[in-house]
């Protein structure tokens, strides 16, 4: 794991991650029940959590997995 995290960021990892979700929700929503909408809005609600905050729960895990902030955090 660590060849990945040495070269990924923190943030792009959380963009990753973020987007694979929302996809997932989505399609869920779309071919299996439409329940799956409420997790596309959490996941929303995070995003502009983080906006404000400057920090999302992922990022918590991430950084003891070892990703690293970008120059600048």
């Amino acid at each position: 794991m660590s060849a990945i995290t040495n070269r990924v960021t923190m943030e792009r990892m959380l963009r990753l991650i973020a987007g694979v979700m929302t996809m997932a929700s989505v399609l869920l929503g779309i071919y299996h029940t439409p329940l799956w909408f409420f997790f596309t809005g959490f996941i929303a609600v995070n995003l502009i959590q983080s906006a404000f905050t400057d920090w999302c729960p992922v990022m918590t895990v991430l950084g003891r997995l070892g990703f690293r902030r970008e120059a600048g955090h």
